[in-house]
């Protein structure tokens, strides 16, 4: 059985592991290197990160199996170029990704793609789209992203961005004149400032989901306005890609037990084709080991790309 090394590159940390054909992760291979906020203005940073996941991976006694490596990588990606520009990594803007990984590794076949379309490869693969073979896989967190299966396939795009879904243009719920991403009018710090500003008093996100659970009118609405902005996107993809099911992650998206049905209330009402009010929004299964499988996934199911 062939091993797959799979990376997983954020906004603060890098991630590393050895995973089997199943999708498992190997015991005692993953390994995890913080490179915190410094990293936006100093590559030096990420690169040594880098190196070191995937040299504690190395010396893992399985090591010889491994055939290839696959990274999902916080975007926008040039899959041409094997570079990646995170939004916010400005110092990592241009940096080669792929190759860096093959001299870490000594591996020559590496893959790159968009983190979101890691995890939704991984769901499609493992977790909650399995067997469905048009749906969008997103999370809900800091920022907003994700990735897209249509006939069976990942897509992937010209340049490897497709599924940012978080960039996406919706309507205040108010119903104001302004638009703004998805991004902006549903991820988790968006709502904790917008909920501040109506005079609410917590201060982070699990702050905000306790409140919700107590029954606390601003949360409760809090809640709605995410909710409303990410149905009002996933509406226009629905109608767009005639997507069968949307499925959400990420850590905001646990805020309240019940906003996968809230997101999929909006979506059905914002709709207006009867085929894309009939989408679906379910949980993901993969939690956060997601963008690792993902990643493997880029390896061990080619057939899926």
């Amino acid at each position: 059985m062939s091993l797959a090394l799979a990376i997983d590159l954020g906004g603060t940390k890098v991630e590393a592991a050895l995973v089997d054909e199943t999708g498992a992760l190997l015991d005692g291979s993953r390994h995890r290197a913080t490179t915190g906020a410094a990293a936006a203005s100093d590559v030096s940073i990420l690169a040594r990160a880098l190196d070191d996941v995937v040299g504690a991976c190395r010396t893992h006694e399985r090591w010889h199996e491994v055939t290839a490596a696959g990274i999902g990588s916080a975007g926008p990606i040039d899959l041409a170029a094997g570079t990646i520009a995170p939004i916010n990594l400005p110092a990592a803007h241009g940096f080669g990704i792929v190759d860096a990984v093959r001299r870490a590794s000594g591996l020559e076949s590496v893959t790159l793609r968009l983190d979101g379309t890691c995890i939704a490869l991984a769901e499609a693969w493992l977790g909650a789209a399995r067997g469905i073979r048009n749906a969008i896989v997103f999370v809900v967190s800091t920022g907003v992203g994700g990735g897209i299966v249509s006939d069976g396939r990942l897509v992937a795009g010209r340049s490897g961005n497709a599924g940012h879904i978080g960039q996406v243009l919706v309507a205040d719920i108010e119903g104001g004149p302004a638009a703004a991403t998805l991004e902006e009018r549903a991820s988790g710090p968006h709502i904790v400032r917008w909920a501040q500003s109506q005079g609410w008093n917590g201060e982070t996100g699990e702050d905000l989901a306790a409140a919700y659970r107590a029954g606390d009118a601003l949360a409760v609405a809090a809640v709605a306005r995410s909710a409303h902005a990410v149905g009002a996107g996933l509406a226009s993809a629905a109608t767009l890609l005639d997507l069968e099911l949307a499925v959400v992650g990420g850590g905001f998206s646990f805020v309240a037990d019940d906003y996968p049905e809230q997101v999929e209330a909006a979506a059905r009402a914002a709709a207006v084709n009867p085929y894309a009010q009939r989408l679906r929004v379910v949980r993901a299964a993969l939690g956060g080991d997601a963008p690792l499988i993902g990643a493997a996934a880029l390896a061990h199911r080619p057939d899926l790309l």
